[in-house]
């Protein structure tokens, strides 16, 4: 059964990463953020209703560079087990592109990983040039380097995860945007499925479901689909993901922060 519980666990911290990688939309509507920032959103992240961790999203802004980070850590029972320690963080500068991108977030200059999962390692980052239309992706566990071009305006996941929430959603539509990641570059496509009513201990929230289609390596390659709750207003403030595991589900949800 802790081996169960072990795995749970670890496909919800991996789960929730996963959160940022594919929610993404393009449409046109004002340049004003629809989030604020600085911003903290805090989440439990849960299995078969027993609390295995914690995990953070925040947005910090220092002159014309923005960083959003996430992080995801086991509970300390957890820990003794399978410590989960991991961290993921882009930075982006405004006018640094002229792109629809540009217009709403910011252009992503550079998007670092370090994952600490029990036995499981990641320590990589891309560095991103999009005047010169260049990405560096560098390995720092194997040392591995390797040069990229990039035809077009591209975000990494974790800006995407923003970018969705400066825009309108639409149910029952699917939309599709480029995403670097994992030494690719590729559409993503994120479904809006339906409205709904949700609870967490930070509230009751009108909604909007919404699933990503994973296709990526790295940090998301764990399988199975994953349903995220964005609240039905202009914050578009995430409350809930969910995804199944080989035993039930695994959860995070919002418990709190400063939004």
């Amino acid at each position: 059964m802790v081996n169960y519980i072990l795995k749970a666990h670890r496909q919800a911290l991996s789960a929730y990463a996963g959160i940022v990688c594919l929610l993404v939309l393009f449409a046109s509507m004002s340049e004003a953020m629809s989030f604020s920032v600085p911003e903290r959103l805090d989440y439990n992240l849960t299995w078969a209703g027993i609390k295995t961790g914690e995990a953070v999203l925040e947005a910090r802004k220092d002159g014309p560079t923005i960083q959003f980070i996430s992080k995801a850590t086991s509970s300390a029972w957890v820990s003794l087990f399978h410590k989960v320690d991991d961290l993921v963080v882009s930075t982006l500068k405004k006018g640094e592109g002229g792109t629809p991108y540009d217009k709403f977030i910011g252009i992503p200059t550079s998007y670092k990983i370090k994952l600490k999962e029990g036995g499981y390692r990641r320590d990589k980052e891309f560095t991103l040039d999009h005047t010169a239309k260049k990405a560096v992706y560098v390995n720092h566990r194997t040392g591995e380097k390797l040069v990229m071009n990039i035809n077009g305006p591209v975000l990494d996941p974790l800006a995407s995860f923003y970018y969705i929430r400066t825009l309108p959603l639409e149910v029952g539509k699917s939309v599709f945007v480029d995403v670097i990641d994992s030494k690719k570059l590729y559409k993503a496509e994120v479904r809006v499925i339906r409205k709904e009513v949700v609870e967490t201990p930070a509230g009751t929230f009108n909604t909007i479901l919404i699933k990503p289609i994973i296709k990526s390596d790295g940090i998301f390659h764990r399988r199975g689909n994953i349903f995220i709750w964005l609240t039905d207003d202009k914050q578009r403030i995430p409350v809930l993901l969910k995804t199944k595991v080989a035993l039930g589900s695994v959860k995070a949800v919002l418990a709190g922060g400063k939004y």
